[in-house]
């Protein structure tokens, strides 16, 4: 299905047509197939919103209104970098219910690296909060696009990154509440402690686990079922275009809707959000506790990329998971 959508949807040159070609850069690998594809390059502007392992630049095509954003990465390969943003990026946009940036190409380089290009997106400023909220209600609700996710299991097509983060995203062999125990546990939280090579973590880790049925007590009466997840929502990844509520820069997978506010501590989402959210998906009995949880993978991901205050902050959602 990932190769059938890959061809279909970039149109990639094959590599042996350019063989004869001058070395390029990145960004020259982009552009060629923008020409080669959309039509002539009428202009090129760099852009802000870049980080450490990718950079950006807009694009505008002669005789076409779509303007074109290249994300590009000089040293990544496409399955480590960008392939899970794609492929992300439509099971977003499936769901129909807000702006997500339409996807045109993706690509390994000619000589290394990758490059990722989509809609460009005149954004500004915040969108209406409750309306937001009902939006993000709304799509965790709609029936998943991946057949696995269909029949329950959680995961994604492949793994991709949160962050500079690798995000194993393997399929639950089952469906249900167990099923998403055991993933969240092995390859969310679990994975970026073995990351963290950290013995106070480790043993914070294993004494939440001891104190909650390995997680299980704070998902009883719970029925967890897969909705489709941004996996990074803080108010850097929000915005609006022309009124509408868009997301971007995702790290998407099939997970429980409650696992989407694990950033919540930097996303800014108000009383207006959360009765727009409300009003189609109730707060479910433990949803505090659990919210614990959540962080708690988002901030150890952020002491292993970043290091610093990002530990006590994990230690301190974990042993308040514990203490319940």
């Amino acid at each position: 299905v990932v190769d059938t959508f890959i061809l279909t949807l970039t149109a990639r040159v094959p590599q042996r047509k350019l063989a004869a070609a001058a070395r390029m850069g990145i960004m020259d690998d982009a552009e060629k197939w923008m020409t080669d594809n959309l039509g002539k390059i009428s202009f090129k502007r760099g852009m802000g919103g870049g980080s450490g392992w990718a950079s950006l630049a807009r694009y505008g095509i002669e005789g076409r209104d779509t303007e074109y954003v290249v994300k590009a990465s000089g040293s990544r390969n496409l399955e480590s970098m960008f392939l899970g943003e794609a492929l992300g990026l439509k099971a977003l946009g499936t769901s129909g219910t807000m702006a997500v940036p339409e996807v045109f190409a993706f690509n390994d380089g000619f000589d290394g690296g990758s490059y990722l290009i989509m809609e460009y997106m005149q954004m500004s400023g915040r969108p209406d909060q409750e309306t937001f909220g009902r939006l993000m209600a709304e799509m965790h609700l709609a029936e998943p696009l991946a057949p696995e996710a269909k029949e329950g299991r959680f995961g994604f097509n492949v793994d991709n990154t949160i962050g500079a983060t690798p995000q194993p995203n393997a399929w639950s062999a089952g469906s249900g509440t167990d099923a998403w125990l055991d993933f969240f546990r092995e390859k969310r939280i679990g994975f970026q402690v073995r990351t963290a090579r950290d013995d106070r973590i480790r043993k914070q880790w294993d004494a939440t686990l001891a104190a909650t049925n390995g997680l299980a007590d704070l998902f009883e009466g719970i029925d967890v079922k897969p909705s489709v997840l941004h996996g990074d929502l803080w108010s850097g990844n929000i915005a609006a275009v022309n009124g509408r509520p868009c997301i971007f820069d995702p790290a998407v997978y099939y997970g429980h809707h409650e696992a989407e506010w694990g950033m919540s501590w930097c996303a800014s989402l108000g009383p207006s959000f959360w009765k727009g959210y409300r009003s189609l998906i109730p707060k479910d009995e433990g949803f505090d506790r659990r919210a614990e949880l959540y962080e708690a993978y988002h901030q150890l991901n952020h002491y292993n990329l970043f290091g610093g205050g990002y530990r006590n902050t994990a230690l301190s959602c974990l042993a308040r998971v514990e203490a319940g």
